[in-house]
């Protein structure tokens, strides 16, 4: 038997247990029922389960860095568009997001694969310091493709 102010209070009947629990107003909780004898404690239940909830809330607050962003890009872009999105970029990087940034090729552009390839070469370079690049920019289908992780300063 463990007490309140987390002392211990020696073996005792589970009657006994429970009767010095009722005199100071807490619950009495098992703690280790595999234990001989069963080990329970003196509690105020209703804030340990209080407190376990807010834990959690606060655990899956912090899950969402492992969500992604995609940032498309268009083979003949404005450097004005470029530089917009480049800056969205850098935003989701800094704010612990995972970045896909991709670029799909229509119609004929894919006689133009260099171009493409040009301009996600210079994604990464833009992009050093605030994202480490997963890999090369890739050809997927019709698409190019590279993955970004933050990078923790």
């Amino acid at each position: 038997m463990i007490g309140a102010d987390s002392g211990q209070l020696g073996v005792m009947t589970f009657q006994r247990a429970l009767d010095v629990a009722k005199q100071s107003g807490l619950d009495l909780v098992l703690v280790a029922d595999n234990a001989t004898p069963p080990v329970c404690r003196i509690i105020n239940y209703g804030k340990v389960i209080y407190e376990q909830r807010k834990k959690e809330k606060e655990q899956r607050k912090l899950q969402h860095a492992h969500k992604a962003k995609e940032i498309k890009f268009g083979c003949n872009i404005d450097p004005h568009d470029y530089q917009i999105k480049i800056n969205h970029a850098i935003d989701f990087l800094k704010k612990s997001y995972n970045l896909k940034a991709s670029m799909m090729f229509k119609g004929r552009e894919m006689a133009h694969k260099e171009l493409g390839f040009g301009i996600m070469q210079k994604v990464v370079k833009d992009l050093e310091g605030h994202g480490i690049a997963e890999n090369t920019p890739r050809l997927i289908g019709r698409s190019i493709i590279i993955n970004f992780n933050p990078a923790h300063h």
